[in-house]
């Protein structure tokens, strides 16, 4: 009898264990699933919190070091319809470096990231006062570089400012940085006949000159020997006239408001020789058909050593355009004047 009973309290015992040992592992195993679903909230967390940090570190950054970055390709001002073409480019490393375009629309707009942008590249059509900026990211999201932005403009010549229709109140000093930059004669594109497609539409819609009288006014207007000019925003003029460089340093010497035969009006902004070659003019008058602080984005030039003989000379006006416009904008600026 007592061997029965120690063979019954022996099989309860190991029950016992066996029962201790599932709950065990049915702890164990729970302990494991948790932990399997801990570590994938884990990593999901993180991986949405490196795409918050991606999305965020894209945003624009206000304050972020423009460094050597420039854009490439931006004109001046463009008319209704232009396509935009413009390209980043930096002397940094880049590396696995990335590039993101952004736009607003005018100085107080907030910074968006741009559809149109394609690595390096980027390509819209032309909207009026809207700002573009790019920036270079590197693998961990940091900026390398920023450019600074550029603003579209967009010029019709269908103003009355660009007719010469304006009120004394209008005019405004300009600074000599609204000509700075590297500027070409279109005189060697009119000699080459490259401009007569402007002026056979001019004497199409003209009832009073032919093609071959528009030909006569702008070979007087146009001519010069003085192919480039550089200026930078310092007042300094470089003048190349053939093999022949010459160079001024100017200040400005305020504008005058001229009063022409057909009614209409044009400023001139006139700038003093300080100091130059003895080739530099002493006088140097600029008319672009703008009367107030911007950008140029062609003149009309005048020069000589007597600044009151140079305001009664309305024949004579050499014309330049940035060096880098190709002849095709130039006509199509043309055309629109």
């Amino acid at each position: 009898m007592r061997k029965k009973l120690l063979r019954i309290a022996g099989i309860l015992f190991i029950a016992l264990v066996l029962a201790a040992c599932q709950d065990s592992a049915d702890e164990d195993a729970g302990s494991e699933e948790e932990a399997a679903a801990t570590e994938e909230e884990t990593a999901e967390d993180t991986e949405a919190t490196e795409e918050e940090d991606h999305d965020h570190d894209h945003e624009s950054e206000e304050n972020a070091e423009a460094g050597d970055a420039e854009i490439e390709g931006f004109n001046a001002h463009y008319h209704t319809g232009d396509t935009v073409n413009l390209t980043a480019t930096t002397e940094a490393d880049e590396g696995d470096g990335h590039w993101h375009w952004y736009v607003r629309g005018g100085d107080e707009g907030e910074w968006e990231e741009a559809d149109s942008g394609d690595g390096d590249t980027f390509q819209s059509e032309s909207v009026n006062h809207q700002q573009i900026k790019a920036t270079l990211y590197d693998g961990d999201h940091e900026v390398i570089s920023e450019t600074e932005p550029v603003t579209i403009i967009i010029d019709d010549h269908d103003g009355d400012v660009y007719e010469g229709y304006f009120d004394d109140e209008d005019v405004e000093d300009r600074d000599i940085s609204d000509w700075a930059g590297e500027w070409k004669s279109v005189y060697p594109y009119f000699e080459e006949g490259a401009l007569d497609e402007v002026y056979e539409h001019r004497a199409e819609e003209s009832d009073d000159m032919s093609f071959e009288e528009y030909k006569e006014y702008y070979d007087t207007g146009y001519a010069t020997d003085v192919d480039n000019i550089e200026i930078t925003e310092d007042g300094e003029f470089t003048f190349h006239e053939g093999d022949e460089t010459y160079s001024g340093t100017y200040a400005y010497d305020g504008y005058e408001i001229l009063e022409y035969e057909a009614g209409n009006r044009g400023v001139r902004f006139i700038f003093e020789l300080e100091e130059g070659d003895e080739k530099a003019p002493q006088n140097i008058q600029f008319s672009d058909h703008i009367i107030a602080p911007q950008k140029s984005s062609h003149f009309h030039i005048y020069w000589g050593d007597d600044r009151d003989e140079l305001l009664e000379e309305v024949d004579h006006w050499p014309t330049y355009y940035p060096v880098e416009w190709s002849e095709e904008q130039i006509v199509d600026d043309l055309l629109l004047h």
